[in-house]
């Protein structure tokens, strides 16, 4: 099938380079002259792992990328759009972005298109918006969904660092199509048919609540994993032990228990609290969203309060190990790191900051108030005082762990999974 993918960011790539690796022809629309350079190039604009081996696989074979838009749409079967819906001040996303793609995307298909064309989002949109979309389109160009195009709303389910991995072996694919669109359901499915996983058909406006949803579970367990460890700290329990049996239940499962400083990110933060404004728009009080956005928003500061009752941080040498969210990923969007280096400095403490993969994206946030190292060794060669944020194999390893002699460490993920004695103190353990 021929593929036009508008935004290369992180889902529209992983998506272009998945989809090239089954034999698609496809091409990524981007008005960054920059990344469509970089994807030319067979360099990949930003961290993901295994993603610059499969982007040098399929460039100049079946990807390439572009910044003419209405060309690529007249060559291609399928649209994607998977541009950024970023959030506003009061929780609700900006869907300006998406409505332009969405708009230029219809306008390129001409009428009575042969072969029939699809446009789907994979943006996340709340409830309502693809049908919104389309009602909007068809007044501005005439084209009615179902008709002059296909419409899907097809959310993504990529977690970052293991995201061509989720590409390939998908937990569900779910299809958000206009009730009666059978021609639409029909050629998605055949899209995805190799994929060995449910494949689950409704309308627009469900598809779009999946993804909400979903999302949203996930980070009310992080929340709920860490009021929890929060207690387990105060009666001297290993919160990690616990969760290690609460995880045991099927009803449960263990992912997304384990006890720390908080999720980041682009999905989890922005995802939740769109949620809660669709909440709030409707009339309804989202309590339990509420609570786990402000349990979020609290965690990284009580390991400030730890560190702080054990050294006065004026002056110290602080190594902050872990900028990133999360481990693979070189992402720092509402990453816990943030808060507590600005915490850092404010408390006084000369901060120098190490991550594998973040190093570019820190020194964009905070500029020269902080120290970068050059390696782990670097880092902990400087500080008298640790602080541990992102769960990094190279921070653990043999090698690594005699580095830590003589050092405060202060663990927000429990990198080192030491009991709290000494010179170490977890946060929930």
């Amino acid at each position: 099938m021929k593929i036009c993918v508008i935004g290369s960011g992180y889902v529209g790539l992983i998506t272009a380079c998945g989809f090239a690796k089954l034999g698609h022809q496809v091409v990524c629309v981007d008005i960054d002259r920059k990344k469509v350079e970089l994807i030319n190039n067979a360099k990949p604009p930003i961290y993901e792992e295994g993603l610059d081996a499969l982007l040098s696989e399929v460039v100049g074979k079946n990807l390439r990328a572009t910044t003419d838009l209405a060309s690529a749409i007249s060559n291609s079967e399928l649209v994607f759009i998977t541009v950024g819906t970023p959030s506003k001040k009061d929780g609700s996303i900006d869907l300006s972005h998406v409505e332009k793609a969405f708009l230029e995307a219809v306008s390129a298909i001409p009428r009575d298109s042969n072969p029939f064309k699809i446009i789907a989002i994979k943006s996340t949109v709340v409830p309502g918006t693809t049908d919104s979309l389309a009602e909007r389109a068809e007044e501005k160009t005439g084209k009615k969904a179902g008709t002059d195009y296909g419409l899907c709303m097809n959310p993504e389910f990529l977690r970052e660092g293991k995201a061509i991995e989720d590409f390939f072996n998908p937990g569900r694919i779910v299809l958000g199509v206009p009730d009666g669109d059978k021609k639409t359901a029909k050629k998605m499915r055949e899209l995805y048919c190799d994929f060995k996983c449910p494949i689950v058909t409704v309308n627009p406006t469900t598809a779009e609540m999946v993804k909400y949803a979903s999302n949203s579970f996930l980070a009310t367990k992080v929340s709920f994993s860490n009021e929890i460890g929060n207690l387990c700290k105060k009666l001297g329990i290993d919160t990690y032990k616990v969760m290690d049996a609460v995880g045991l239940d099927k009803r449960i499962g263990r992912q997304f228990l384990n006890s720390g400083i908080g999720y980041g990110g682009s999905c989890f933060p922005k995802d939740v609290k769109a949620l809660i404004a669709a909440f709030k728009k409707n009339g309804i009080a989202p309590k339990i969203l509420t609570a786990v956005v402000e349990t979020n928003e609290l965690q990284p500061s009580k390991l400030m309060e730890l560190a702080k009752r054990k050294t006065n941080l004026k002056g110290k040498k602080v190594a902050v190990l872990g900028l990133a969210f999360k481990p693979e990923s070189d992402d720092m969007r509402e990453a816990p790191s943030v808060a507590i280096i600005n915490s850092l400095l404010a408390e006084g403490a000369k901060v120098m900051v190490y991550d594998p993969q973040a190093m570019a994206n820190a020194k964009k946030i905070f500029g020269e108030r902080v120290e970068y190292a050059s390696d782990l060794n670097d880092a902990l060669s400087f500080s008298d005082v640790v602080f541990l944020l992102t769960e990094w194999a190279e921070f653990k390893d043999d090698a690594a762990l005699k580095l830590y002699a003589g050092k405060m460490v202060f663990d927000g993920r429990k990198v080192l999974g030491k009991k709290s004695e000494g010179n170490y103190e977890g946060i929930c353990w």
